[in-house]
């Protein structure tokens, strides 16, 4: 697996979110951007992570940083976690994990 250097570019991605949306990197071009990977929606550890992103979105946006989080889950799966603990955030589906190793997750 690669490992993303400190200020390396991010490798370039096009992925489908939870509304069926497509995200690409270029629509961030310009703009600080967290971008979190977990491996798999509703769980203990990952609810705990996307819940603190929902809890901080006040914060980043006023820090001017956008944020996604990305897992293999499908779009269905990531809506129903997103509904559940209405996030309002992307969440982006990387079933074959390609964009998450190419960061290095």
């Amino acid at each position: 697996m690669a490992k993303l250097e400190k200020g390396a570019d991010a490798p370039d991605f096009e992925l489908e979110d939870q509304d069926g949306n497509r995200v690409r990197l270029i629509d961030f071009r310009g703009k600080k951007l967290l971008v979190y990977f977990y491996p798999r929606a509703d769980t203990l550890g990952c609810t705990k992570q996307a819940c603190s992103i929902r809890d901080s979105r006040a914060d980043l946006r006023k820090a001017g940083i956008a944020f996604l989080g990305m897992s293999p889950d499908t779009p269905d799966k990531q809506k129903k976690f997103d509904e559940k603990y209405q996030l309002d955030f992307p969440l982006l589906t990387d079933t074959d994990h390609r964009v998450a190793e190419a960061f290095g997750a």
